[in-house]
């Protein structure tokens, strides 16, 4: 089943694919004018930012782990 979303600048048609280097986009233009809107603040995430959480070390350690099993890049060879 092919995926069809539409670009978020003009609204073509794009097949949703790895092939895609643009994808959302349909084009690098679009692209380029998606950023351009996000630089000139046309775009913002209207979230408020939430407060600080207190993180214990039980937290933290397991963040860690988690981590650390996706990214086996940071762990040195027996």
């Amino acid at each position: 089943m092919t995926l069809k979303v539409d670009c978020p600048t003009c609204k073509k048609d794009v097949i949703w694919h790895s092939d895609n280097e643009f994808r959302p986009f349909c084009s690098k233009r679009c692209q380029l004018i998606d950023l351009g809107e996000w630089a000139d603040e046309g775009h913002k995430i209207t979230q408020p930012i939430q407060g600080a959480a207190v993180m214990t070390e039980d937290m933290l350690d397991a963040l860690e782990d988690e981590f650390l099993q996706h990214n086996k890049f940071f762990v040195e060879p027996e």
